[in-house]
């Protein structure tokens, strides 16, 4: 005689044996995590104990002899070099608070990087967003680190904005970026702002990403009543992260300073009119094909206002150009701020 189970027994049955299977996984990533940070300690301490140069190379090549004879596979030099170089990297308290959420592979793409407070940037960004391997790569290769808002603060800020992701605090300069890479639209040399604002929505998942994390569409041309005229809003999303409103605006050509005005209209009826109890007040974004990086958008003080201006490239320079020109910006930027 065989008896019918509830569907529900089994649902929960099963819920609590992935929920606990997953719990498992994370667990042991977090201990090889740590071990990998811990052997290369071990052996930086040894090392610091050689009085030669040479007695470093003879430690490694000793210790993953050994170590692959007794344990198989995965303890060649190259193995033990990434372990030493986390520990020179990565200092163990933060190591800790991330290990959970970021496997060995992540740390092997973060150590190598050319910069403190980008690896501390991309490291928190993981770790929040549960990055894969995949995502925290092509966000790596895509330098979205260079183009956001944060990297052009001085560096006090960029270390207080990244210590209040651990608190789930998220910071506009953390979401914000200058340039958005619009390449994935597909738009010849010649388009409208409708051309462009068709293309996004064509292609709104792909846009939805490169705005960053927690973005969602609301509306396409939002109309705003004031008095007897109507405006429109090219397109309207919530931020879940930042828990406001982002208004964008497209614009072709130059940033020009009459769009400040507008953008500040529209976000005070927004603030007035659609704002919810709990939220934060709504941000805009102009996105323009070029801007003056100078005095104009200095004078107009535009974060004061929650305005955010940002180049568009719908076709990408070589990475070399994209690079160098995303370092002169950040270089800019800072010694404008250093002179405050």
């Amino acid at each position: 005689m065989t008896t019918d189970l509830a569907p529900a027994l089994v649902s929960d049955v099963k819920q609590l044996m992935d929920e606990a299977r997953q719990r498992v996984a994370a667990s042991v990533n977090a201990e090889l995590t740590l071990l990998y940070w811990r052997i290369g300690k071990r052996i930086q301490t040894e090392e610091l104990s050689g009085e030669r140069a040479e007695y470093g190379k003879q430690v490694l090549a000793g210790l993953s002899k050994t170590l692959t004879q007794e344990y198989g596979r995965g303890w060649s030099e190259k193995t033990l070099r990434h372990c030493l170089h986390a520990v020179e990297t990565i200092p163990e308290e933060i190591l800790s608070t991330v290990c959970a959420q970021l496997s060995w592979s992540h740390l092997k793409l973060l150590i190598y990087l050319d910069d403190d407070l980008k690896r501390f940037f991309y490291l928190e960004m993981a770790a929040m967003d549960r990055w894969s391997v995949r995502q925290l790569s092509e966000r790596i290769q895509s330098m979205l680190y260079e183009r956001t808002a944060l990297s052009k603060k001085p560096e006090e800020t960029i270390l207080n904005d990244l210590a209040q992701l651990r608190e789930q605090k998220m910071s506009p300069d953390l979401v914000l970026k200058d340039p958005y890479l619009l390449d994935f639209l597909g738009l010849n040399d010649r388009y409208l702002e409708k051309d462009l604002e068709d293309a996004i929505l064509r292609e709104l998942e792909q846009f939805l990403l490169e705005l960053g994390a927690g973005f969602a569409f609301v509306a396409r041309q939002k109309r705003l009543q004031i008095d007897d005229d109507d405006f429109y809003i090219d397109l309207l999303f919530y931020n879940r992260k930042l828990k406001r409103l982002v208004a964008l605006d497209l614009k072709l050509g130059d940033f020009r300073a009459e769009y400040k005005g507008q953008m500040e209209l529209y976000l005070r009826w927004l603030a007035r009119h659609e704002q919810e109890p709990g939220e934060e007040p709504p941000l805009g974004i102009i996105l323009c094909t070029g801007k003056k990086q100078g005095e104009q958008i200095e004078l107009l003080e535009l974060d004061k206002s929650g305005i955010h201006v940002a180049e568009y490239l719908t076709v990408l320079p070589p990475r070399e150009e994209l690079h160098a020109r995303f370092r002169r910006a950040i270089k800019s930027a800072r010694q404008r701020l250093g002179e405050e």
